[in-house]
């Protein structure tokens, strides 16, 4: 395992780095490919840079590299006055080994390597890629506990058609996909922050029929975000549960780097609030950040750095969940 602030700790006493040099971990984490070497670890950070099977715009492939470079490498969270990293112990666990051009080929690698982090016993968080990349998330994880999983879905779009332009498998068909093959419980399924002009009718019935829980940009702008919260903590309930964030859910003026952007919709300070209240209360088995698309670098990526701070809401909300156990 490589610890990329060896040498600042060596030459300076500092157990950080600088976040432009050495090697690019998330928050300067130690960093393995090796299955081995997951042995005692609480949480993996795994890449799945692919963008095969967007409808608009391509570029999250480079996104699991942005959402690395987003930040400096401190832990501690001011709000929640807790340090994830003398919680938690967390790896870089790198990314999947995707095959451009072959789709199915990326996803059986990236199921393939969540596997591997759950094997170990660790829980998974995947920086996407494209939103199809939760298909293998999310199978892995139910999977692995030979049971379907509850599902948390932030996003502007409900990714539940049967195809996409034709085909089955695409970034808008994942939820539907995994419905229908039996890993996500749609009774535990809630969806928040939809809003724009996608999807149609025919989606929305078919979600109705399963009992699938859709709360729309005008139900957190009406109902408040600690509502809406509680209601998805109420409806999920216990259990194992992947939580999932397509970065689109955010209002373009946070998230401007995304591929289908769609204005009108939640603000950072609600969805970075949402995640940790989340992680601290539910079941997580899961989770992945997707959908970023790098338009600058280091801190100037908006949509990057939000993802960035997802993941580190999501770090801080299990460390108080496992505090307070």
């Amino acid at each position: 395992m490589i610890d990329p602030s060896e040498r600042y700790r060596r030459h300076h006493g500092l157990d950080y780095g600088a976040a432009w040099a050495g090697l690019l971990s998330f928050a300067g984490l130690p960093y393995t490919e090796s299955p081995d070497e997951l042995a005692g670890v609480d949480v993996a950070i795994v890449g799945a840079p692919m963008d095969e099977l967007v409808s608009d715009l391509p570029g999250t492939r480079f996104g699991p590299r942005a959402v690395r470079a987003a930040t400096p490498t401190s832990a501690y969270h001011l709000e929640a006055r807790i340090d994830w990293s003398q919680v938690l112990r967390v790896v870089d666990y790198g990314d999947a080994p995707v095959l451009p051009t072959d789709a199915v080929a990326s996803h059986r690698a990236i199921e393939a390597t969540v596997t591997e982090v759950l094997a170990a016993g660790a829980l998974p968080v995947v920086l996407g890629g494209d939103h199809s990349v939760s298909e293998p998330d999310v199978r892995a994880c139910a999977l692995h506990l030979g049971r379907p999983v509850g599902l948390v879905h932030f996003d502007t779009h409900t990714d539940t058609a049967s195809e996409l332009y034709g085909r089955e498998l695409s970034h808008g068909t994942p939820f539907y996909r995994l419905v229908e093959q039996g890993h996500v419980d749609p009774a535990r399924y809630v969806q928040i922050g939809l809003r724009g002009w996608w999807p149609e009718e025919a989606e929305l019935a078919w979600q109705a029929e399963r009992g699938i829980t859709s709360l729309f940009m005008h139900d957190v702008r009406e109902l408040g975000i600690e509502e809406i919260v509680g209601r998805t903590l109420g409806i999920v309930g216990h259990g194992p549960v992947f939580l999932t964030v397509d970065i689109d859910v955010l209002d373009p003026a946070y998230a401007p780097g995304t591929g289908t952007p769609e204005p009108g919709g939640m603000t950072a300070i609600d969805l970075l609030w949402a995640c940790r209240t989340l992680a601290a209360g539910l079941e997580l088995v899961g989770a992945d950040v997707v959908e970023v698309i790098p338009v600058s670098h280091g801190s100037a990526d908006l949509a990057a750095l939000a993802a960035n701070r997802v993941v580190r809401e999501l770090l801080t909300g299990l460390a108080l969940r496992r505090r307070e156990s």
